[in-house]
């Protein structure tokens, strides 16, 4: 892959990875999220309000996966986490009994990760998640995603993070999540392409 000066990352494909001014795009990418969940109006309308007050959050950033034709395929955001945020106060108990809430403070949390499904199988989920961390100043990221042993898990695995908390439940959600983390850089891999290159939505929150 090539900078492109001005625009960010170019993937062979085509595929563009930037900064996305998530606030001006934030219908367009949650369309990206609503096809690949299947994600009613409703749903879609209360997380329209969630993404763009955590863009309020200082140290919130977002990038984007931006195909030739100018329309975005993925995205990423996330912030410097925040142990009053909604989040961390429902996750603090299940690491806590760990030993482990320490991950909550330092931490730049991956709020939300999405690809596409046309555009997955590509690189572009780890693309992003790579290239937002890179730019974090905290020395590990956390985030969560469905207790399950799923594609989306072995990627994290695959760059480093591991399970912190398992079976955490989040008001209103009907499964499980898990609690994972990583320290930063994440770790890279050479000669090789992703399975699925998004988690399920987080919680709303």
């Amino acid at each position: 892959m090539a900078l492109i000066p001005g625009h960010g990352t170019r993937r062979p494909d085509d595929i563009v990875i930037g900064p996305l001014d998530l606030a001006a795009r934030v219908d367009e990418a949650l369309a990206v999220q609503a096809v690949a969940f299947g994600l009613g109006p409703e749903e879609v309308a209360v997380r329209r309000q969630i993404v763009l007050r955590h863009l309020t959050c200082p140290g919130a950033r977002a990038l984007g996966a931006t195909a030739p034709d100018g329309g975005l395929v993925g995205f990423v955001y996330g912030m410097p986490n925040d142990r009053r945020h909604w989040w961390s106060t429902v996750v603090e108990p299940y690491l806590r009994a760990r030993g482990l809430d320490h991950w909550l403070d330092d931490s730049f949390v991956i709020t939300e990760l999405h690809v596409h499904p046309s555009h997955q199988n590509r690189g572009i989920g780890r693309a992003l998640i790579t290239t937002i961390t890179d730019g974090a100043a905290e020395p590990r990221s956390i985030l969560s995603a469905i207790d399950t042993d799923s594609p989306a898990r072995a990627l994290y695995r695959s760059l480093g993070y591991v399970d912190l908390a398992r079976q955490v439940l989040f008001p209103s959600a009907p499964v499980p999540y898990a609690v994972m983390g990583a320290p930063l850089p994440l770790r890279r891999r050479r000669g090789t392409r992703d399975g699925i290159d998004f988690h399920r939505p987080s919680p709303p929150g």
